[in-house]
């Protein structure tokens, strides 16, 4: 059987669940309740435009709610419908997406905003498999989409609601936990209802200390009696690498120097500061040396002016930051097709990397301490 778009597990072990918790329609009517007390102002939720909508979901896969927030407003300032991010470059679209992370997504919905006006006349089609068909858009976006845009009673499970769910019916495994929230959404407000579940998983039922009193479904939470660390089918952050990515700011005449990332790959097609991840036993020096070799003889000697902490996917990076000016002498020149001089006042018009960003205000905090 399908239902929310989802397949569901066998009748009987559904009826099994549906006897144990007959209080299905009282745990929706709390939970709406609670949502429509507690929940937070937020930009995306003051609009019942599926575009907005749309963009809003994509910016919070994998990124923090008080982040997302300015970008999705310059977002939607620049690119006010589908037609204008269609029309738009894709170097502008990655530079308003600059700082986000997760550039991929930035690419998709350039890819599916042509898709959009092309077969959908600029418009969000209202139906499951036509949005699943979307570059980006995945069964937790399809299911947003459904049922907040869209007022269709479709899951929509994010690792908050996941958390929730498997604490309250007491499930693991991803098949039963779908089940249940196809089961458990709101017919009449599903939009509210999942934004609800993925509310309370965020400020009340959160994975460390939960504040189990507060919750508006205490007396229903198969965890009630514990502490709240159940096991969920949440995925565990594995395989985390630690890295040293030196960078250079290679300086002349008040303009820096910038590096444009290969077209795939991490950070595809970003403009960045020369360096990369230390492979073997290498120093920070003698890796940015070979980055730096089309520039070799023009540099003045390297100096260490700082680091920074920073996460790329399963990365944990410690950069450290070097400052080389050009030898006078030297004529303004590009190693490459791939490199630019660009004043850092018109850094905003390109797409660069959130490491870059680290270490340009670093380098502009030692610029400082000299005036």
């Amino acid at each position: 059987m399908v239902k929310g778009g989802v397949k569901t597990p066998p009748a009987k072990w559904l009826r099994f669940r549906l006897m144990r918790h007959k209080n299905l329609s009282s745990i929706r009517r709390k939970l709406l309740r609670w949502y429509d007390q507690n929940r937070r102002d937020l930009p995306w939720r003051r609009t019942g435009d599926p575009y907005a909508i749309w963009i809003a979901e994509t910016m919070l896969q994998q990124t923090q709610v008080a982040t997302v927030v300015p970008y999705y407003e310059r977002f939607l300032d620049t690119f006010p419908t589908v037609d204008a991010l269609a029309r738009a470059p894709l170097k502008k679209v990655l530079a308003l997406w600059s700082g986000l992370g997760y550039y991929r997504r930035a690419r998709n919905l350039k890819l599916a905003a042509r898709i959009l006006v092309r077969r959908y006349a600029g418009h969000l089609p209202a139906n499951y498999d036509d949005l699943l068909a979307l570059p980006g858009v995945g069964d937790y976006t399809a299911g947003a989409l459904m049922s907040i845009a869209f007022q269709k009673p479709y899951p929509a499970i994010d690792g908050n609601a996941r958390r929730v769910l498997g604490r309250l019916f007491n499930l693991t495994g991803e098949k039963k936990l779908r089940s249940a929230a196809a089961d458990l959404v709101s017919r009449s407000r599903p939009g509210h209802f999942n934004q609800g579940l993925m509310e309370l998983g965020a400020t009340i039922c959160t994975p460390k200390n939960p504040r189990c009193p507060k919750c508006p479904l205490r007396r229903d939470c198969a965890a009630q009696n514990g502490d709240g660390r159940m096991a969920t089918t949440a995925k565990k952050y594995t395989g985390v690498k630690a890295v040293t990515w030196p960078l250079a700011v290679v300086r002349r005449r008040g303009k820096i120097l910038l590096r444009r990332r290969a077209a795939d790959g991490i950070l595809a097609g970003l403009w960045e500061l020369p360096g990369g991840e230390i492979r073997g036993h290498k120093s920070a020096r003698a890796c940015l040396k070979r980055h730096l070799r089309e520039l070799d003889g023009t540099l003045k000697s390297d100096l260490h002016i700082g680091e920074f902490r920073h996460s790329i996917t399963n990365r944990r990076v410690r950069s450290p930051l070097y400052l080389f000016d050009v030898r006078i002498d030297t004529e303004l020149s590009r190693p490459g097709p791939n490199w630019r001089w660009i004043s850092p006042s018109s850094l905003d018009g390109y797409p660069v990397s959130s490491m870059t960003r680290k270490a340009l205000r670093i380098l502009a905090t030692y610029e400082k301490s000299f005036l």
